[in-house]
């Protein structure tokens, strides 16, 4: 079918064009450079020739990309928000996990960082709570051990960064009016056996914003905006590779149908009742693996 043919081989359209953009790349570009923009701009031709794009199309793609950093801001990452909502950076984040741990031994599985990390989360003392504001959530003691992939041997100071949305679906610098900086975002660093716990919430769905150009590619699918509840983490430790990951409470409903694509069987965990807590009414363990970095780094440059 010519519509689908490529350039390579196509006599419906210039055969030469797509090279002669690609070969313009100048001299002084670095080689991933030319490699990653090369295969883009092949890419996208590819792309434009199989579906005979048309001009208005091609226009509203533009003014599509314009809007999206339009309503982009400090507190708003509109261009994360349509990766996610296309499955790239799931994609992305698969493509560095499977080249980094391509082993019999699994660290914890990673996922995406998402729009809505802060480097600026307070450190808090092991057993404190990341909740500093009125909620209508169920509070529950999450705790667990850091350990050595090779060794299972705890990671004394391993730092656990958590982050997740109060009650009403919503991250602190999205809802000012109802959340003090820094609520539901804390570290904590792991004792003496790698072992963390503090109190926060179980976490609630919410919905992406669908105000922008997000809501209007996810209409356009044919899709929902909702993700499934979870709690963010990002563990590190210097000697360790870090890893970036959501948990995902086992009872959800949007788990098989996540609008960013981000859940991955052994992230999904089970929340269970707390007896003699005042301070909570449920409780969560969730362990991590860390793979030490000088054993990664072997393992990537012996694949290259």
């Amino acid at each position: 079918m010519a519509a689908a043919q490529s350039s390579s081989g196509s006599d419906r359209f210039d055969p030469n064009f797509t090279n002669n953009v690609i070969n313009a790349i100048g001299p002084a570009t670095s080689p991933r450079n030319r490699e990653v923009l090369g295969s883009l701009i092949r890419h996208i031709h590819d792309f434009a020739r199989e579906v005979e794009l048309t001009v208005d199309e091609w226009m509203t793609g533009v003014r599509f990309m314009n809007a999206v950093g339009q309503i982009s801001d400090s507190k708003r990452n509109e261009g994360q928000r349509i990766s996610d909502v296309v499955g790239l950076e799931s994609l992305v984040d698969e493509i560095a996990h499977k080249l980094l741990s391509d082993s019999d031994a699994i660290p914890t599985s990673s996922t995406i960082l998402g729009p809505f990390w802060s480097p600026n989360a307070p450190f808090r003392s092991l057993g404190a709570s990341i909740i500093q504001d009125p909620h209508s959530g169920q509070v529950a003691l999450m705790h667990g051990r850091v350990t050595d992939l090779s060794t299972g041997v705890g990671i004394p100071g391993a730092v656990v960064d958590i982050w997740q949305a109060s009650s009403n679906g919503k991250y602190d610098f999205q809802d000012p009016d109802n959340q003090t900086d820094n609520n539901l975002r804390g570290k904590f660093r792991a004792d003496e056996n790698g072992e963390y716990w503090f109190y926060c919430l179980k976490p609630t769905a919410y919905s992406l914003p669908t105000d922008g150009p997000a809501g209007t590619l996810l209409r356009l699918l044919d899709r929902h905006p909702m993700r499934p509840a979870h709690i963010h983490l990002m563990i590190s430790h210097p000697d360790y590779r870090p890893v970036t990951t959501q948990i995902f409470p086992s009872d959800d409903p949007y788990l098989t149908t996540d609008s960013v694509f981000a859940v991955k069987d052994d992230l999904v965990v089970d929340f269970k009742p707390r007896e003699g807590d005042e301070n909570a009414s449920l409780d969560l363990e969730y362990n991590v693996i860390l793979p030490q970095r000088a054993a990664d780094q072997s393992s990537h440059a012996a694949r290259l």
